[in-house]
């Protein structure tokens, strides 16, 4: 397996709140930064400890790839905590990322229904196997960029998958550019970080009812 890139998240002031109500937190988790600590020393510092060190309370409600940036959530209590795993669990939360992938994706929008599974023996990859869960993702293109091969697209995960979007990308033939695990080295060498990005999260406040509706673009 190639190494991930080195690519540094900034220092550990480098927060950027998104949304910040009694209940819930919202921060844009740079690339390059784990979500959760990891189980060695050198892998303690993650968007969790950082955001803990000024709200003491925060509680991760859902997780985003190390390589991946872009909207995350923490609970400041645990009856949050609770409401918003449940909202996950239920899919009740809509989700948005953007991608740049490899090659000129020839369909405008489409529809990937690829079951995933554990690669038990490339652990932590995945693969698609018609035993594995059942996964569905839907992709809409931006933009082409003949020059470089490449294509900027929308997707819209609908099940909640380990490396769903990266895997669905790379199973109808537009890795992620720079992702580690699933691009060819053509793709992996075409950007300096994973190119996904989460950019966009709606669903209904479940203590205040309000509909919250978080919007944070691509530095790429």
């Amino acid at each position: 397996m190639r190494p991930i890139h080195d690519y540094q998240p900034p220092p550990d002031n480098g927060i950027t709140l998104l949304f910040e109500d009694e209940h819930l937190l919202v921060v844009d988790k740079p690339a390059g930064l784990l979500s959760v600590p990891g189980n060695s020393p050198v892998k303690k510092d993650c968007m969790e400890s950082r955001l803990q060190a000024e709200f003491l309370e925060a509680l991760t409600v859902h997780r985003l790839d190390m390589s991946t940036s872009g909207i995350l959530l923490f609970a400041r209590n645990k009856t949050m905590h609770s409401a918003m795993s449940k909202l996950f669990a239920e899919r009740e939360i809509s989700k948005t990322y953007i991608a740049v992938v490899n090659e000129l994706v020839t369909e405008d929008k489409g529809e990937i229904n690829a079951p995933l599974m554990v690669d038990w023996l490339n652990r932590p990859k995945q693969i698609v196997d018609d035993e594995g869960k059942p996964s569905c993702t839907f992709y809409e293109v931006i933009s082409r960029d003949e020059h470089a091969n490449t294509t900027r697209v929308q997707l819209t995960p609908i099940t909640g998958r380990s490396h769903q979007l990266r895997v669905h990308m790379m199973s109808i033939g537009h890795a992620v550019l720079g992702d580690e695990f699933y691009a060819s080295d053509e793709a992996y060498a075409k950007a300096g970080r994973l190119m996904l990005h989460a950019a966009k999260l709606r669903f209904m406040h479940p203590l205040t009812h309000q509909n919250i509706y978080i919007d944070c673009p691509p530095a790429f």
